[in-house]
């Protein structure tokens, strides 16, 4: 399973103004494992960030004047995305973004270009809503360190984003067995019995003399604490 985290820097706020590019910064993921074979670009824009957006990521006109051009790397970027699954924060504005970019070299939108492409926002809304969902309040609740995002910077976004991400879905890989895979398979357990739920298949474990010793004298315990008011063994 290959991912990739994405951020980018702008100009502004609409590209249909004529916002540009001007910084895009990739993380690649493979089995729930950084990589470290990462992906960063400066770009020239051939226009000036807006005030307010210089004062978000601090990329000034000298410093991009010298960058390639989003045409010049564009190739190669789309090669190295081919067949992951992309995960943005906020989706809808970056891609957005990278849309009228390859609008600009004749190519079709971004999602069309990668295997699927999914908004960590929006996660973040399902797993805590009514809260606040910012890449940085997710890392102070989450417990990512961002001490060094003074600035905006689409790499470091972009590392960040997969920090929260991989805490946000911690657990999610143990959760569910394959359909079809057998469940001695799946945990190096042998099962007592071969259900299926849904045609999922669910493990039971019979328990040893030990643990059912150990479950008969919390059960004693209880009965003794309640004043012989458990019901457990008539259930059974």
């Amino acid at each position: 399973m290959r991912q990739v985290f994405l951020d980018t820097e702008t100009t502004g706020l609409s590209p249909e103004a004529g916002d540009r590019v001007i910084e895009i910064g990739c993380i690649e993921m493979v089995n729930r494992r950084l990589t470290g074979r990462n992906r960063h670009y400066y770009l020239n824009p051939e226009r000036s960030s807006s005030a307010q957006a210089l004062e978000v990521h601090g990329l000034t006109d000298e410093f991009l004047a010298d960058k390639p051009r989003f045409v010049e790397v564009v190739d190669e970027w789309m090669a190295w995305l081919e067949g992951a699954e992309v995960i943005i924060h906020n989706a809808s504005f970056d891609t957005h973004f990278l849309d009228h970019e390859l609008k600009r070299v004749g190519r079709g939108p971004f999602a069309s270009h990668v295997n699927g492409v999914r908004d960590s926002l929006l996660m973040a809304r399902e797993l805590f809503p009514g809260k606040r969902n910012s890449l940085d309040a997710l890392c102070a609740r989450l417990g990512v360190d961002n001490s060094n995002r003074t600035l905006h910077g689409a790499l470091l976004d972009a590392g960040l984003l997969a920090e929260v991400f991989i805490r946000m879905t911690r657990g999610q890989e143990s959760l569910v067995i394959e359909q079809g895979a057998s469940a001695s398979s799946a945990s190096g357990l042998a099962p007592s019995a071969d259900f299926h739920l849904s045609g999922i298949p669910v493990l039971l474990v019979s328990p040893d003399d030990q643990e059912q010793a150990e479950h008969a004298r919390v059960l004693e315990e209880l009965d003794k604490a309640s004043g012989g008011k458990t019901v457990w063994r008539e259930l059974v």
